[in-house]
């Protein structure tokens, strides 16, 4: 059992960001039925589309952890006057480096979508909207750097509040720009790329009116952060920014594997992942928790404590995510109706709906004890274990299963759930051995 004091310190700071999550979640959904209206190839689209543009911003997303562990642990040594440095170069470097990368790749989006699937009307519809998402990944980095600072510094209710508004935005403009209602041009796959790219940007400029305000003590825009800061906010953020590039090639890959099979499969694949991030989000924002909760406790140097702190925290993640996982494992086929009208695709993906909704639950236990490490600064570690998971096992496995043995999407999703339970036993086996004690952030 939690203790009462402990359990009020981890919902504190997990709620908003699980909320937000939630939001973030439901939000997904909504694009996905709305663009499912208009086709199964639109649908298949934009899965592969988002997937590549989640590697895209993958590397600039790393920054979050790097800062959440530098924030959490300024934070309990009692130096919060400089505590907000991290972020300060955080936003610096990907101001810097996000724009020109993204006009890059906006060149060569039709070429890279082609690497991924040869059905030319998945092409040309995910190309539009891969171009509208791709300007957007400044503000992924920066939304993300602004997540870990709030949660380091435990005022994640400023995340909340942004991320619903965030919401509304891209709801409203992707009603008005799929459709074209109420005047404005029937835009499709590129509509909603565009909603979603500027409800972004509106998002990043909330969070940046909220933190000057709020936390201009912890030394916010105040001046620009030391060399030696920035320094080790390289060394902490690159594996993890690597870490977020291999799993989001890794997710791009899976659903070239996917591809391979047959574009409902693709379309199929593009439902179940957007239903995992669902379930699994939240154990995300425990996750959080737990970093920020080591990090401080790590600064007042007391080991034990933030030993802990991950085992409270895995225990309400995993009985949390086993709630919300019940309609996937009970209700599959309501649960798909909503985003499917075909008949087959529902079939199809029944099974590995509810293969997903066991897998989640150990799943929980993986992402706090992986958020944890992390938030101790043991970003290299974790990099390694999820990369050797993932592209030594799982993809070869998924590959070799899939288009070659032609077992189908539910062997593909069953050796899925195989590689995050292996995953989540070295997490385990890391944890217990407290070599992470000792890094210095």
């Amino acid at each position: 059992m939690v203790s009462r004091h402990r359990s009020s310190q981890i919902f504190q700071i997990a709620l908003p960001i699980i909320g937000g999550m939630m939001s973030q979640n439901i939000l997904n959904l909504v694009d996905a039925a709305m663009v499912g209206q208009l086709g199964k190839v639109e649908l298949a689209s934009v899965g592969m589309a988002s997937f590549i543009n989640f590697v895209a911003a993958a590397i600039f997303m790393g920054f979050s952890s790097g800062v959440q562990a530098m924030v959490s642990r300024r934070v309990g040594e009692g130096k919060e006057s400089i505590a907000a440095n991290p972020l300060n170069g955080a936003l610096l470097i990907i101001f810097l480096a996000a724009l020109p990368t993204s006009w890059l790749l906006v060149s060569y989006s039709t070429e890279i979508m082609s690497l991924f699937n040869s059905d030319p009307k998945v092409i040309i519809e995910g190309s539009q909207y891969l171009d509208a998402r791709l300007f957007g990944i400044m503000a992924i980095g920066m939304n993300f750097s602004y997540r870990g600072y709030l949660s380091a510094i435990k005022m994640t209710q400023f995340y909340f509040k942004t991320i619903v508004i965030m919401h509304m935005v891209n709801i409203t403009l992707n009603y008005l720009l799929i459709f074209g209602n109420w005047g404005f041009p029937q835009l499709g796959t590129q509509g909603a790329g565009l909603g979603t790219s500027i409800s972004l940007y509106v998002g990043t400029i909330i969070y940046t009116i909220l933190t000057i305000r709020y936390t201009k003590h912890y030394g916010f825009g105040v001046h620009l952060p030391k060399l030696e800061t920035v320094k080790q906010l390289i060394k902490i953020s690159i594996p993890s920014s690597l870490q977020q590039l291999f799993f989001a090639l890794g997710f791009t890959f899976l659903f070239w594997i996917v591809g391979q099979i047959g574009t409902t499969e693709l379309a199929a694949a593009h439902i179940l992942t957007t239903l995992t991030l669902v379930a699994i989000l939240p154990a995300m924002g425990f996750g959080m928790s737990s970093a920020t909760l080591v990090g401080q406790a790590l600064g007042r140097k007391e080991v034990d404590d933030a030993y802990q702190w991950a085992w409270d925290t895995s225990k309400i993640a995993s009985l949390s995510i086993s709630l919300i996982s019940a309609p996937m494992i009970l209700i599959p086929e309501a649960v798909l109706s909503i985003f499917f009208h075909e008949v087959d695709a529902i079939e199809m993906a029944t099974l590995p709906l509810q293969l997903v909704g066991i897998a989640i639950i150990i799943d929980a236990v993986n992402l706090v004890l992986m958020s944890s490490l992390q938030g101790a600064g043991a970003t290299k570690i974790t990099m390694v274990v999820s990369i050797v998971c993932q592209w030594i096992f799982f993809l070869p496995l998924a590959w070799v299963i899939g288009p070659y043995m032609g077992m189908g999407l539910t062997a593909i999703w069953l050796a899925q759930g195989l590689y995050r339970f292996i995953q989540a036993i070295w997490f385990v086996m890391l944890w217990r051995k407290k070599d992470w004690a000792k890094i210095k952030v």
